[in-house]
């Protein structure tokens, strides 16, 4: 199942840092963009819907070591 998740920042440029350590993101494999301006990223990755999402936890985590938010 392929999940998405759209995290927002203050900044355009902690957008960017954000989607910059996602290219080298040991946790898992997944795909991210700007997204609906350069305050956001949109991030896709495969979820086989069996147990907990540790990818989404890890996601969330990362995304408020930059103050981001889930949108």
């Amino acid at each position: 199942m392929q999940t998405e998740i759209r995290y927002q920042f203050t900044s355009a440029q902690v957008a960017n840092r954000f989607l910059n350590e996602l290219k080298h993101w040991p946790v898992a494999e997944v795909k991210a963009k700007l997204f609906n301006g350069s305050e956001s990223v949109k991030i896709t990755y495969e979820f086989d819907g069996k147990g907990f999402d540790y990818t989404c936890s890890e996601l969330d985590d990362l995304a408020s070591q930059y103050n981001g938010e889930e949108a």
